[in-house]
Parts: structure tokens; C-alpha cells; sequence
């Protein structure tokens, strides 16, 4: 059984394991873009060049580099120094950056924001305190989309056989703060068997 104490230090160490199994995670990465359903969805009728922030980017691939080849200005995000070494190469036409999430400043103001399997790694109260953050680097009738968990609490998962920490709010929260912070829009698929079993989170119609 895992105490509490035990589960903030996996959410604690969780980067570390991203930066440990960086080529592993690139190696193993599903590449067959499963996740083309929401991202249709998420850029249907931005123009080209519209700006995206892929949040928690990873290697860079399949997302940021899917992005770039429809014709996207793709700017991604990740934690992980080793991931953005690996994005870097693997997509050499986006910008990366090396921060954490919860501290963004100078990632500028997007037509739409992606974070595939990435935000759920934050706990509660960081993704409380984010969302309104997110919400003002979207411009006007823009979209945010991220995966994250069905139901409020804590989940464990592995990556390369080490252990991270997934966080999530009640649905009816993440509808709340969105709403709050300007979306008029917001919609949560639960458990899309589409996107293998992903739990999506939709917003629109930025103020």
C-alpha cells in the first residue's frame, strides 16, 4: 500500500524519471498518431501559421511534429532536458524550451494549447493554480485540450519501468475553473475508447 508520503515523492521525482527514460520514451512512444481525432478537433479552423503551445511536449513526436507538418507555428514545452534535446532533433522546424509547466513566462499568447498526457502529472492544487494561467496565454476564441483523469484523485503509472505520479480534479471542477477563466465552451470525454481510453479535456470559445 502507498502512504501519502510516499505518493509525494513520486510526484516530486516524476521529472527525474522523464529525464532518465527520455530515449526509452522516444523509442517506445506510440508513433501511429491515435491522438489525430482531438487534434483535428482541437485545430479545425485555425488559419495557417496559427500559433500552438504543445505543453509537456516530450520528445516531440508524433504530436508537435504532426502539428508542424499541417502548417502550424509550434512552440513545445517539456520539463525534461533530455526530452527537448530529443524533440530538438526530431523537429527541428518547432521551437522548444526546457521549463516546468507550473512556471511558464515567456511562451507568449497561442491560437490553441495541447497537453497530451502531460498535465494530469501535476497535483490538484497545481492544476488549480495553472488552468487560469493557460487560459490567459489563449487568445481570443481560442482552444485548450488536455488529457486528464476521470474522476478526482492520485493514480500511479510506469515509464520505463519507474514509477510516476497522475493527478486529477473532479470533472465538474476542471468545468468550473474553465468557465471561470473565460472558456465558454467546455466539454469532458470521459474514457474516449477512440484515444485509448484517454479522458479529454475540451475548452473553446476563448473570451
Amino acid at each position: 500500500m502507498t502512504g501519502d508520503t510516499d505518493i509525494e515523492k513520486l510526484r516530486r521525482g516524476t521529472i527525474g524519471v522523464y529525464e532518465r527514460q527520455a530515449t526509452h520514451w522516444d523509442q517506445t512512444r506510440d508513433q501511429s498518431l491515435y491522438e489525430r481525432v482531438w487534434l483535428d478537433r482541437l485545430t479545425d479552423g485555425l488559419s495557417a501559421g496559427a500559433a500552438v503551445l504543445d505543453l509537456g511536449c516530450g520528445a516531440g513526436r508524433p504530436i508537435a511534429a504532426h502539428l508542424v507538418a499541417i502548417g502550424f507555428d509550434v512552440t513545445g514545452v517539456d520539463a525534461s532536458a533530455p526530452m527537448i534535446e530529443l524533440a530538438q532533433q526530431n523537429v527541428p522546424a518547432a521551437r522548444f524550451r526546457v521549463a516546468d509547466m507550473r512556471s511558464l513566462d515567456q511562451e507568449g499568447i497561442f491560437h490553441a494549447i495541447v497537453s497530451w498526457d502531460a498535465f494530469f502529472h501535476l497535483s490538484p492544487e497545481d492544476q488549480r493554480d495553472l488552468i487560469p494561467k493557460l487560459a490567459d496565454m489563449v487568445k481570443p476564441n481560442g482552444r485548450l485540450m488536455m488529457t486528464v483523469g476521470p474522476a478526482e484523485g492520485t493514480a500511479l503509472g510506469t515509464v520505463g519501468g519507474e514509477t510516476v505520479y497522475h493527478g486529477s480534479l473532479d470533472p465538474a471542477e476542471y468545468e468550473r475553473l474553465l468557465k471561470a477563466s473565460g472558456f465558454g465552451h467546455v466539454e469532458l470525454h470521459l474514457e474516449d475508447a477512440r484515444v485509448k481510453i484517454r479522458s479529454v479535456l475540451f475548452a473553446s470559445e476563448k473570451a
